[in-house]
Parts: C-alpha cells; structure tokens; sequence
C-alpha cells in the first residue's frame, strides 16, 4: 500500500515540475485562448448595451404607441413563450451545425430587426413579430455560452463560466444605468432610446464578424483526421465499430444512444438535482422576467419609469470562486436561495413602492445568476463535451415547455387571462412549493449523511492506527477536496 501511494504522490508531483517551463508552442496556444476569452467576453459586455430595453413596456404604453395593458399584457407578451419553443430546438441543432459563429450573426440580425420594429412598427401583428424575433435571440444565447466551451478544458468550465455571464450581466447592468441617466438627467424620449439602441446593436453585429470561428464542433463536425484518433470524443466511443455505415445514419444512431445515455446519467444525484433546478428554476425566473415591467407600470403608472436592475454580474463572477461540498449542501444552499426569492416575488406584488420593488427585483434576478455558473459546473464536471451540450440542450427545452404550459393557462386569453398582479401570486406560491420540496430534500440528505458517518466515526474509534492507511486514498477524491 505504501509503495503505491508514494508512487501516486510523485506522479502527481509531476506535472508541476514541468509546468515551470512550457514549450514556446505551448505558450502561444496557452495565450490564444485567453485572448479569445477576453474578446468573447467584451462581446458579450457590448452586445448587452441595449438602453433602450429597460422602457420597451411604457415606450408601448406611451403615447408613442398607444397599446392597452391588457393588450401588452395578454395578447403581445405570450407570443415570446410560444415562438421560444418553436424556435429552441432548431437553433440549438444549427448552432452546432453551423459552428457558432453564425448563429451570433443570426443574433445580431435579430436584434437589429426588433428595434426596427419597435421604431417603425404601430400594429399589434409587428410587436408580435417583435416578440418572435426576440426569441430568436434568447434561443441563441446557447450559441455564447456553448462558445466558451469550445476555447478551454473542462477544468476552467466553472471559472470561464462565471467570467463570461458577469461580462453579460455587467452589459445589462450598463445599459440599464445608461438609459435611466439619459431619462433623468437629460429628458431624452423613448423613441430616441430606441434609436441609440438600433446603433448599439448594429455595432454588435460589426464585433460578431470579427469573432473566429471554431474549426469544428460537439455533434456535427468533428475531426475525421488520423492525428485525432488518440483522444476520443463521446461520440466516437458511442460509435464502435459503425463507421462503415452512411454518415447520416451513423449521426442519427449516435444522437439515439446519447440520448439513451442521457437516462442512464439522470441517476446520478447531482446531476439531476441541478438539471431539475434549471428546469423548474429557469421557468420562474424568465415568467417573472416578462411581467416585471408591466408590474412596475401598475405600481407607478408613468411612461417616465426610471430603473437600474440586475445585480447578478458580481453574484455570478463570485460563484466562480465558490468550493463548499456540493454533494452534502446542494439541495440546502437552493432551498434557501428559492425561498429567498419567493419572498421577493410576495414583496414585488405587495409593496407600493416603486423603487422597493426594483431592489427586490435586482435581488432576485442576482439571487438566480449566483446559482447559474454553480449549475453549470456542477452538470458540466462530469459530463463529456457532447453529453454536456445535450444536458443543457434538453433542460432548457424542458424549461421552455414548462415556461410556455404556465402562460397558456396563467396569461394567455385562452386560459385565465390573469392580470400582472394576479400572475405574479401565482409566481409567489410557485417558488414557495420549489422551496419546500428542496428543504425537504436538503432534511433527507442530512438525515442519511449523519446515518453515514456513524458507523465510519465508530469503526475509527476501534480502529485508529488504520486511518493513516485510508486517508491518503480519500485525498484523491475530488468531494474531498472540497472540504
């Protein structure tokens, strides 16, 4: 035993040694990726810088437009969840498809396209058309986040993570504070907003064709070349011995075993406790999203709405820092996070105050950015890069349905057609149900962690001079390295 953990030690001594000095090749791939990250990252700052979009709901309940609350309400709004899940799938197999790149453009087009309307549109049918175009830009932000992936190794996934959504959510946070500084202190209209947005975006899409595109991607365009046969992908090992067969049949074989694969790993506890968060979570949080300007418009009935949110940019960058040991303390930290929430939404729609509501909103909306880059690690650690990407792929789908099946029959004219106030207790009481099936959850856990460690405190207690024996082997683990 002793031979072997010593052997262990100094192979893992290593790499350390010869990471002192690295090949000048090396070095330059090294310094590529960091510099793509950081151009990525800038990317995603700017294509944020939208001042425009923190009044598009009193810009349409202005005099500018002249569209009624129940129309906004029940009528515009739900064509975003509907068209999100026509769109989710197809843009999802394109974007690896087409490697990325032009999904971005796609993007930038799409941004382009709902600030013409927004500028030009007067009927109900061109801000629906709005409303689908902006679906097509949140069905593509897995093209920004996929992205990432493609530039570093699966060890960096969490910190990279969080260093490209604080670049996005700081973008938010930047364009909110532009447009409320416009408003406030220089008085400048809506309409003229719009305008300052549709230049911004145009600039966004000059930054996307600067953006390299990856020679290969997870599904669709893999390296057939002998220098790549030493490392494997997921997709190559799930093949076997069917190369021999048409490459389109070969494709669609592939996908079903990973699919098939994708219930095999939904054992796992982890995973399918941060999956199962993404999916409920996700929902909520992007309802509540929708509404919070027409809620804001009811608390203070002005086109004069003045507001700075999203807190989540320094939640999210700290997340990445974050090592406590998920596997004990995952369902408590979501438990608490959700029931936090809950009581924000209850907050939202029971104050009076207009500019408490926005605290509780940017609390919220920072509550939920905290958790995302946690998720992200937590379901990309264990995965390969194409499992992850079908991991991420199928929440979000599920999410989407859920999202659209809650507008149906909270929003829609076909359902109850529930006005903002009315939505948003709903909301309230489904984050509270959230919050006690995982508290409950984070109760099961404890209970069956203490049941453990019982009998492991007692076999020590007997048995002391073998613990020196056993630690070594648990210090490998990467649970307890996170201790």
């Amino acid at each position: 035993m002793a031979p072997r953990i010593m052997l262990l030690s100094c192979c893992t001594a290593m790499p350390k040694n010869d990471g002192t000095k690295k090949p000048a090749p090396e070095m330059v791939l090294d310094q590529r990726w960091k510099l793509q990250v950081c151009y990525l990252c800038f990317y995603g700052f700017m294509t944020q810088i939208r001042p425009g979009e923190s009044f598009i709901t009193p810009y349409l309940l202005g005099t500018d437009k002249n569209f009624t609350k129940a129309e906004v309400t029940n009528v515009i709004t739900p064509v975003l969840s509907y068209s999100y899940m026509a769109v989710l799938v197809p843009i999802f197999l394109l974007t690896d498809y087409l490697r990325y790149k032009p999904v971005l453009v796609l993007q930038s087009l799409s941004h382009i396209s709902i600030w013409l309307l927004l500028v030009l549109g007067t009927s109900v049918l061109a801000m629906q058309l709005m409303e689908f175009f902006y679906s097509i830009t949140m069905a593509a932000r897995i093209a920004y986040s996929s992205y990432i992936f493609s530039l570093v190794a699966p060890s960096r996934y969490q910190r990279m993570a969080s260093y490209s959504r604080s670049a996005v959510l700081l973008g938010v946070f930047t364009s909110s504070l532009l447009g409320q500084l416009c408003v406030t202190l220089g008085g400048v209209p809506f309409l003229t907003l719009n305008y300052v947005s549709l230049g911004f975006v145009s600039f966004g899409l000059i930054l996307t064709l600067f953006l390299e595109r990856p020679r290969r991607s997870l599904f669709f365009n893999r390296p057939g070349g002998a220098g790549d046969a030493a490392v494997p992908t997921e997709l190559d090992r799930m093949a076997g011995g069917d190369s021999g067969r048409g490459t389109r049949g070969w494709r669609d074989m592939v996908l079903c075993r990973m699919l098939q694969e994708l219930g095999a790993l939904a054992r796992q506890p982890q995973l399918r406790l941060w999956s199962l968060w993404w999916i409920f979570n996700s929902a909520g949080y992007y309802l509540m999203l929708y509404y919070a300007h027409i809620l804001w418009n009811e608390i203070s009935p002005t086109t004069d709405n003045r507001r700075v949110y999203n807190g989540g940019a320094v939640a999210s960058f700290g997340a990445g820092y974050m090592k406590i040991r998920w596997k004990l303390w995952s369902e408590l930290v979501i438990g608490v996070v959700t029931a936090f929430q809950a009581g924000l939404l209850l907050l939202m729609n029971s104050t009076t105050n207009i500019w408490l509501c926005y605290a509780a909103y940017i609390l919220f909306r920072g509550s939920h950015q905290f958790l995302v880059p946690i998720a992200i690690f937590q379901i990309a650690t264990s995965l390969s890069k194409e499992l992850c990407a079908l991991v991420f792929g199928v929440n979000t789908f599920f999410a989407t349905v859920l999202k659209t099946i809650i507008t149906i029959i909270v929003a829609d004219k076909r359902g109850l057609d529930l006005s903002v106030h009315p939505q948003f207790y709903v909301y309230f009481g489904y984050f509270t149900l959230l919050a006690v099936v995982y508290l409950l959850a984070a109760i099961g856990v404890g209970v069956q962690h203490s049941h453990r460690r019982q009998p492991v405190e007692l076999a020590l207690a007997k048995e002391p001079c073998q613990l020196p024996v056993e630690i070594p082997a648990q210090e490998k683990s990467p649970e307890a390295g996170t201790v």
